[in-house]
């Protein structure tokens, strides 16, 4: 196994083009953090024509409400949400430049052919763990929304904060080649009671 390539934020054209399904990364650099109260606000300006309170721009969103700070840190537990949650926001914001999304769980198809047209990647990181991940975050402010309290934008600075590519810009698909290779190598089996 190949080391994590190490990312510098924000992604590019070409950065994308390079990532497949599968890519073990370390992200550095700023990144926003948005839930779904945040990502129903941004889609409302976009279908009113208004201007965002963000640039998204070659950004990199991270579906996580953190937990308050404790004493001596700069945020709380910082774990991914369930990504399905945003996907019928998802291609608004991915046709306004977002290029990259960082969660758990399977994306939609409508999503998927989103990522391919608008090249855009999906990065997984590990859900429960949380307090781990809150440790690759060295600064954290609000960005939009205050009110929304743990659900509002924040700007995260990161440094090494891992994740795997899910999706890619040709179609690959990690969870879904996963489960091939796990029913291949079952001998066909049923897998976790899905036949």
């Amino acid at each position: 196994m190949s080391a994590p390539r190490r990312i510098i934020l924000p992604l590019t054209d070409e950065l994308v083009a390079e990532l497949r399904a599968g890519d073990r990364v370390l992200l550095n650099g700023t990144l926003l953090t948005a839930r779904d109260a945040a990502h129903k606000n941004l889609v409302a300006l976009i279908a009113q024509g208004a201007p965002l309170p963000v640039d998204l721009y070659g950004q990199v969103v991270y579906y996580v409400g953190p937990s308050p700070a404790p004493p001596g840190r700069v945020i709380g537990a910082c774990g991914p949400t369930t990504s399905g949650r945003v996907d019928s926001y998802t291609p608004a914001l991915l046709a306004r430049g977002l290029k990259g999304m960082i969660g758990k769980g399977f994306r939609s198809p409508e999503v998927i052919t989103a990522l391919k047209e608008y090249r855009a990647v999906y990065f997984g990181a590990v859900g429960g763990a949380g307090a781990l991940l809150s440790k690759c975050v060295r600064a954290a402010r609000v960005a939009a929304y205050p009110e929304l309290g743990p659900e509002a934008m924040h700007e995260l600075v990161v440094a090494d904060f891992p994740a795997v590519v899910i999706n890619d810009i040709y179609g690959g698909d990690l969870y879904r080649e996963g489960r091939r290779q796990y029913a291949v190598n079952d001998g066909g089996g049923v897998l976790c009671g899905q036949a």
